[in-house]
């Protein structure tokens, strides 16, 4: 039988009672399977028999997708995707064993969340993403944009008249109008122009890639509904070493049913932290069957008790990433 195969087929019906199985079959799978990954366990002097539950199991420090090619198995990728960053900084790099399965799986979790794609209008303005090669959220949402299939649809660059004529014209439509906007972006489009935008949804992606002051999210979201008075802000958490996109409206996410947020403490990465308290986010997400599904990144976090999370910030000494947004 081929594991690999099994346990991405069996994502779909991955729910809150057989997670925990799903996750230590995958587990099992890696650390025998994923030399860094192993590797990394075996310097932890961790026995792999005595991790019986997921709070056992060793996340891998984020930083490793920066040194080391993190992979499960032996295959040749459709893709690499890198992150952002900043000037000076090394990227990420997940190495993508298959790009059908990242889009067939983005748009499941999706379509959770918002419906049908054929039923949507899908807009971008996302700038700094589109003017790379590599980006994770550029390929997610191209491959959106083309499951739409409407004339409406598409990457604005930097044609924001177009892109406002646009949204006008589709206040009339029968289709619900989706925009996914990098912060910097959204706030210049406010800066420039005061609309209704009551029949949009944004979908906000983070980011001022430097161009302009870091802001919380409550901030953000104040001066665009000042000026643009959009229908609902949705937030997307998603990052370069991650298959799993959660989405969360005004910034309190909800985990989509492949991926579980544990939230660790800052002085001791291997206790955690009751519902309610901020940590570090560690990430379980059993998409990446491929790379390594168990994450320890540098956000700061915390669980709420309906079972979302919100996202805080990120440690002190920390490369900033494209999705930052400061500490509220």
């Amino acid at each position: 039988m081929d594991t690999a195969k099994s346990l991405r087929n069996n994502l779909p019906n991955i729910n809150t009672y057989n997670f925990e199985s799903h996750a230590m079959a995958l587990f099992n799978w890696q650390v025998v399977h994923n030399q860094v990954y192993a590797s990394f366990v075996k310097h932890l002097a961790v026995e792999v028999e005595s991790i019986k539950k997921i709070e056992d199991i060793p996340f891998l420090p984020i930083q490793f997708f920066k040194s080391q090619q993190v992979v499960t198995g032996q295959w040749q990728p459709e893709q690499v995707f890198e992150s952002s960053g900043t000037t000076g900084t090394i990227p990420s790099r997940h190495y993508v064993k298959s790009l059908p399965f990242y889009h067939a799986h983005a748009r499941n979790l999706f379509e959770q969340t918002f419906g049908n794609l054929t039923d949507m209008h899908i807009l971008a303005l996302l700038p700094s993403y589109i003017e790379r090669q590599g980006s994770s959220l550029v390929s997610m949402v191209q491959y959106f944009i083309q499951q739409a299939a409407t004339s409406y649809s598409g990457f604005y660059l930097q044609n924001t008249n177009k892109l406002v004529a646009t949204l006008e014209k589709l206040r009339s439509s029968s289709k619900k109008t989706i925009l996914f906007g990098v912060s910097f972006a959204l706030l210049e489009l406010a800066e420039r122009y005061a609309l209704d935008l009551s029949h949009v949804t944004l979908i906000e992606t983070g980011g001022m890639k430097g161009r302009r002051k870091e802001l919380t999210r409550a901030e953000l979201y104040d001066k665009l509904n000042a000026r643009l008075n959009f229908g609902a802000i949705y937030s997307e958490y998603g990052m370069t070493e991650l298959l799993s996109q959660a989405y969360g409206l005004q910034g309190k996410f909800m985990q989509p049913n492949t991926m579980k947020i544990l939230i660790r403490q800052v002085n001791d990465p291997f206790s955690y932290e009751p519902v309610g308290r901020t940590g570090g986010i560690n990430i379980i997400d059993l998409a990446n069957v491929d790379s390594c599904a168990f994450i320890e990144t540098q956000d700061l976090g915390r669980l709420h008790p309906a079972g979302g999370f919100e996202v805080l910030g990120r440690f002190d000494n920390s490369d900033l990433r494209g999705c930052n947004l400061l500490v509220q």
